[in-house]
């Protein structure tokens, strides 16, 4: 490609309108990102005001995932036939009333019909987010635009269940929903005006049928059997194995078939694009790592720690405040600098904090939390906006809603399959510990004796005193299961340092 970066499509922004469009676009990626982690930890309250059981309760979310995911990869098309401003508005408006409809429901299937409804409008609204900004903003400071875009991306995993956690404490669960309708109202008051006759070309581009159907089967099969994959134990269920089966099989007949389509829904050429598919890579491997221990450590210290929903939202807030500060200073100097050494700077620290974490302990103090939380936000800053930047700058401008579809698809299809994994993976791990560590409590080792003699001392019965070691032995269990995923990651984020020099430096493309 020819030139670093692209001219937008219409003369730039500037003063209070650009300011104006750059509170409105993120805002609104922030309250669809919130969205999709805010209802995990209302799960129970609301499966138990409604009637219903928490595995018909899990539908909340999984019909809200899978609806928003088949919606993405769409994004580019949509935006071609119905304009990018119209499209965002409409697409902002609607998830808007949906959730408010959400808010109102009585009984589960109300719910979730207006779940999976709002999951379908929302998808468009993150790639048609970054669009907008970026054809909206000078050509010199559309890493700047990125930078605060991302921003929300970032942070807001962190706050979803901080928020639906004090929520579903202190309130009734339907404000979870509720607060989604004063934000919607102020993001399409503002960039309605702001965007005022600067809409994008308007086209009617055909697609098959098919291609949708394909996409549908395929993506939705994989989201619900990352959903439901942990509750039927994986591929031990028939049940799993066969949705998962229809996943591959819609996924690489979409491929097939939309190669030498004419008509194609998804633009594959995007991916000739090498810095692109770098980029998509490194996104898709990295929120697959990050959003698996976002969700890991609340759990964590909520089951073996003794946290409360909303001090464990409070203990792993520290990872937004770096980011909030570090952000807008390398989208401003981001000319200057090759995001590939940001990049890896940003790998290498997570895998340090990542380390650190390899350090949890019965008993420990929460320091031990907060210290790693907050140093993560270094690598958190130097990881999702450079990433964008290198896989987005230089790119066609009419592309770019298609090519964020498709982008932040990935992103969240393998940010589902970090959540799924991770704590799959933390339970048998744990449950490996535990019969290992179980082996060692013999009635002829000293060390269980004295500490059995000790348990009695204080007034435990025999039988409380061994429930008590078996209740600690499970605590150990867990937390060296978690110490083993975090070297894990660790050591992956390092070997993901090599992936980010594949990619071109701005100044060869």
């Amino acid at each position: 490609m020819s030139g670093a970066i692209r001219a937008p499509l219409w003369e730039p922004l500037s003063g209070a309108s650009l300011v104006l469009l750059t509170i409105a676009l993120p805002l609104a990626t922030f309250m669809q990102v919130v969205d999709t982690t805010i209802a995990n930890v209302a799960v129970q309250t609301i499966s138990g005001n409604l009637g219903a059981s928490s595995s018909q309760g899990t539908w909340v979310i999984t019909s809200y995932s899978v609806a928003n995911a088949i919606m993405l990869p769409l994004s580019g098309r949509l935006s071609q036939r119905f304009g990018e401003k119209r499209l965002f508005l409409w697409s902002t408006a609607l998830f808007s009333t949906a959730s408010m409809a959400c808010g109102l429901s009585q009984d589960l299937n109300t719910l979730v019909f207006f779940r999976i409804i709002q999951g379908a409008v929302g998808g468009p609204m993150i790639p048609l987010a970054q669009s907008l900004l970026m054809n909206n903003y000078p050509r010199e400071k559309q890493v700047m635009a990125l930078a605060l875009w991302s921003m929300t991306i970032s942070v807001a995993p962190v706050f979803g269940p901080i928020m639906g956690g004090y929520i579903s404490d202190n309130f009734h669960w339907s404000w979870i929903f509720f607060i989604n309708a004063p934000i919607g109202v102020i993001v399409v008051a503002l960039a309605s005006g702001v965007l005022a006759g600067r809409e994008t070309k308007i086209s009617h581009p055909r697609w098959s049928g098919l291609s949708f159907a394909l996409l549908a089967i395929g993506v939705g099969a994989f989201q619900i059997t990352l959903d439901l994959g942990k509750d039927l134990d994986w591929f031990n269920s028939p049940t799993i194995r066969l949705i998962s089966l229809i996943a591959i099989l819609g996924l690489c007949f979409l491929l097939i078939w939309e190669k030498d389509n004419p008509n194609a829904l998804i633009d594959l050429t995007l991916f000739k694009h090498r810095n692109f598919s770098v980029g998509i890579s490194l996104i898709s491997f990295g929120m697959m790592l990050y959003l698996g221990t976002v969700v890991l450590i609340p759990l964590l210290l909520q089951t073996r720690y003794g946290y409360t929903a909303t001090w464990a939202g409070l203990a792993t807030a520290p990872i937004g405040i770096l980011p909030v500060i570090m952000l807008p200073i390398i989208g401003r100097y981001s000319n200057h600098i090759d995001m590939r050494y940001i990049i890896s700077g940003g790998f290498a620290v997570i895998a340090l904090t990542m380390s650190l974490r390899t350090g949890f302990a019965p008993g420990m103090d929460i320091e031990y939390v907060l210290i790693p939380q907050f140093l993560q936000g270094i690598g958190l800053a130097c990881f999702f906006v450079p990433i964008t930047s290198l896989a987005f700058i230089g790119m066609d401008p009419t592309k770019i809603a298609g090519a964020s579809g498709v982008y932040n698809c990935s992103r969240a299809l393998f940010s589902a399959i970090g959540t799924s994994v991770f704590t799959t993976l933390w339970e048998r791990r744990e449950a490996f510990h535990h019969v290992r560590l179980t082996g060692h409590i013999d009635a002829l080792n000293p060390l269980v004796t004295e500490g059995l003699e000790r348990l009695t001392a204080l007034g435990m019965s025999e039988e409380q005193a061994l429930g008590y070691m078996a209740n600690q032995i499970t605590n150990q269990g867990f937390i060296m299961a978690a110490n083993e995923i975090f070297q894990v990651c660790s050591y992956s984020f390092l070997f993901m340092i090599l992936l980010v020099w594949l990619a071109k430096p701005k100044k060869n493309m």
